[in-house]
């Protein structure tokens, strides 16, 4: 992988996922697809019959978020009709393993360049809308002793002693490291701005943003999943598979947990001798990537193994990377890397993650993987590596080096 460069990555602002008041919820789906994929595009002069292809992650790809979404949205983004596109889907991790099916795509030399990354518009297709059989289908899940993915993150923290104010706490840190982000313009580099058809900005900042939230406040809102939990019986489904944790403990609500929002992704990558014949500079090389599968019902500890087998490809430890982007899905999934793996909490989700600005399911991934890219250029580091848990039991983690003022 390490002939793999990374070009460029964009994204939009993360609009609120609600119809009635999310910026963004105006747009159709593919509208929103078009933004960053016209940036990269426009940011690198980019002959686009020179992509191979365009990979995007979308989790519900349903209605008008379906039809194959990554096609039709590089039709409508002007790319030159002999660039296919592909939807794929591992859940959260949709949009990191869109950028490692376009890495594995390069290093195998069947596209010189590719574009991925990924789109969801939580407003309009609520999550779950293509369905859930793992969860819906009695004779799946209860064999598999299947939970959602909030009591799984109770399950974590009841296992692991944190307690309500662990919780809480981390959320607190998420929101005060994403508005200094914003306030320092961190995030310029990679921000798409989302302008209407008549060229009006709808949105050019994450939109959920709490910087003022702090434990007195979150300490008022109640658990998103006891009530839940308790009505379709997966407290005793949890406690079935972990009998030792006794009784579930419920600190998982609204603010210490990924916000629902819309938002869109988009990466460049290429060989090395695409980048020069395009006239691209490269930002970082890929050093490791690995997709892994955990149990599914406490479903969220994946990341751990997914960052060993990357690290073991790239010839690097824990130690040896400088940052960290672990999507914040629940506070107790980042408290849990951390204590597994000794990561600090300075080197890790240092510009805020989802609790604070949200989770666009299908283009988290990509957007986590640029934020990662534009700090390392920032605080002259060299690696660094992004990484999300998903559904069922999924994980996937990704090695970059930074390659500032490096020759392609």
């Amino acid at each position: 992988m390490q002939h793999v460069r990374i070009f460029d990555a964009v994204r939009t602002p993360r609009g609120k996922g609600k119809a009635s008041v999310g910026a963004l919820a105006e747009l159709s789906p593919v509208e929103l697809a078009t933004v960053p994929l016209k940036a990269l595009k426009e940011r690198s002069n980019l002959d686009t019959s020179a992509v191979g292809d365009v990979v995007l992650g979308c989790v519900d790809p349903v209605a008008d978020q379906g039809g194959d979404i990554a096609r039709t949205a590089a039709l409508e983004a002007g790319y030159d009709e002999a660039v296919p596109g592909v939807q794929i889907n591992r859940f959260c991790a949709s949009g990191l393993e869109a950028c490692a099916i376009a890495a594995g795509k390069v290093a195998s030399g069947e596209v010189g360049l590719a574009v991925a990354g990924g789109v969801e518009m939580m407003s309009r297709i609520p999550m779950l809308s293509s369905g859930m059989p793992v969860l819906a289908d009695p004779g799946i899940a209860i064999p598999r002793k299947s939970v959602p993915q909030g009591i799984s993150a109770d399950l974590i923290a009841t296992l692991r002693g944190y307690s309500r104010d662990d919780v809480d706490a981390l959320a607190v840190e998420s929101q005060r490291r994403a508005g200094r982000a914003w306030e320092k313009g961190r995030f310029a580099r990679s921000i798409v701005p989302v302008k209407d058809r008549n060229g009006l900005t709808m949105l050019d900042r994450d939109e959920a943003i709490r910087p003022g939230a702090d434990m007195q406040s979150l300490g008022a809102l109640n658990p998103s999943f006891e009530r839940y939990a308790k009505k379709m019986g997966y407290d005793a489904v949890a406690e079935q598979k972990y009998p030792e944790i006794g009784a579930l403990k419920y600190v998982h609500h609204a603010g210490n947990s990924s916000q629902i929002v819309d938002g869109a992704a988009a990466v460049l990558l290429g060989s090395e001798k695409a980048g020069k014949e395009n006239g691209l500079t490269p930002r970082a090389r890929i050093l490791g990537l690995a997709s892994v599968g955990s149990e599914p019902t406490i479903m969220l500890t994946g990341p751990k193994a997914a960052c060993d087998r990357a690290l073991k490809q790239a010839g690097l430890g824990y130690a040896d990377i400088d940052l960290w982007e672990l999507n914040e899905a629940f506070a107790s999934v980042v408290l849990y890397f951390q204590e597994e793996t000794g990561v600090s909490p300075d080197r890790m989700n240092v510009n805020g993650g989802a609790i604070a600005m949200g989770h666009p399911l299908g283009a988290t991934g990509a957007m986590i993987l640029g934020t990662l890219l534009d700090e390392l250029e920032r605080a002259d580091k060299q690696f660094g590596c992004a990484t999300l848990c998903a559904a069922t039991g999924q994980a996937i983690a990704m090695v970059i080096e930074r390659m500032e003022g490096e020759s392609a």
